[in-house]
């Protein structure tokens, strides 16, 4: 009979799965772009733990931070926190991502650029629109409009408005953002603002005029038909009528 701890234990290698789903095979084949951020991270971690292969672990690390920008922001010890992730390993995941933050900052123009809400959607639509639960993220942005960071607020229903208003601001202010823009998404598809998402735009824009962080738009990201979002700036919601674009 086999032993309950030896199931809790027994994993898939990396070594024994195709070649052809493994991260280092798959980058020489496909090149870098075509790489989950589980994979690259995978092959930055080299190895894996006695009870998950590499891939595994790449996604727990993930998972548990909330993606890469939360890595980027957890401390050393924060991350040895997880089974399989000793100091070396750390500091590994810390110095790539530093590259990656400097390479960016040597060519600015590899951020990209909001000019409208359809950059917006663009950007988060695909990957808002498919949830099934809603979601607050803010794009916060510097002088000229470009991208510095992607940060997921929230997952539920936009409630706790105080709350809400005060995370939003701890990272706009941690970037040293000038601007930001609001997204969320509407589960059920359709992306019509409500009330309560009316209201959460009023805030956030009282919030920033104090922070000086301008707020440019509330974009509700919904899925299906010509326009599956919606801007509050451009229905006039939250913004006192004011439609200038972004």
């Amino acid at each position: 009979m086999i032993s309950e701890s030896f199931l809790a234990e027994y994993h898939v290698g990396l070594k024994q799965l195709p070649t052809s789903v493994r991260p280092r095979e798959r980058l020489l084949a496909s090149g870098a772009d075509h790489l989950s951020d589980a994979e690259l991270l995978a092959i930055i971690l080299r190895t894996g733990s006695a009870s998950q292969n590499v891939l595994e672990l790449a996604n727990q690390v993930l998972s548990k931070f909330n993606g890469l920008d939360g890595i980027s922001h957890a401390a050393i010890p924060e991350l040895q926190e997880l089974k399989g992730l000793g100091p070396v390993k750390a500091i590994e995941i810390k110095a790539a991502l530093m590259l990656g933050q400097r390479a960016l900052a040597l060519d600015p123009t590899l951020l990209p650029t909001i000019r409208s809400p359809e950059d917006v959607s663009l950007l988060l639509g695909t990957k808002m629109g498919l949830l099934e639960h809603e979601q607050l993220r803010v794009l916060l942005l510097n002088t000229k409009n470009r991208v510095i960071a992607d940060h997921k607020v929230a997952d539920g229903t936009l409630n706790q408005t105080t709350t809400r208003i005060g995370e939003m601001f701890r990272e706009a202010v941690r970037h040293q953002a000038a601007s930001m823009i609001v997204v969320h998404n509407h589960p059920s598809g359709d992306p019509s603002p409500s009330a309560e998402d009316v209201e959460l735009t009023r805030e956030a824009r009282r919030a920033g005029d104090l922070l000086q962080v301008e707020v440019l738009d509330h974009i509700v990201i919904g899925r299906g038909g010509l326009k599956p979002w919606r801007s509050l700036r451009e229905m006039g919601l939250g913004f006192d009528m004011d439609k200038r674009p972004i």
